[in-house]
């Protein structure tokens, strides 16, 4: 099974501004799983490749929020995940293209954040 997740940054990942819930070890655990992951921002692209490259995470993808439905079309996936903190853009952004939304706090429950498995 295939799974993509697109991670909002400010307010939603602990590097952001603000920072967000989700680690960077949460992020590098399901790297490791095999997703496909990467970013979904209002920043320049090369702000986010710069945030991933300084934490050592190779991404996949790197785009703006309006861009998610490309990221659904370059990358064939079982689940489509958007993990963000603002309704206005990330919620209705992720649904519009076809993924499923998760708040920062609903996502970090998940049990591919961590190690054993299991929600905390």
């Amino acid at each position: 099974m295939v799974i993509l997740i697109s991670f909002d940054i400010d307010g939603t990942l602990e590097v952001g501004d603000p920072p967000g819930v989700v680690t960077m070890a949460m992020v590098r655990r399901v790297q490791e799983q095999g997703f496909v992951i990467g970013s979904c921002s209002d920043r320049p692209i090369s702000a986010q490749r710069a945030i991933w490259d300084r934490h050592s995470i190779p991404i996949d993808f790197a785009v703006g929020k309006m861009m998610l439905p490309d990221v659904k079309a370059m990358f064939e996936a079982d689940v489509y995940y958007h993990i963000g903190d603002r309704e206005d853009l990330d919620k209705k952004y992720a649904l519009d293209a076809g993924f499923e939304f998760l708040w920062p706090d609903e996502a970090i429950l998940q049990p591919w954040f961590h190690p054993d498995g299991s929600s905390p």
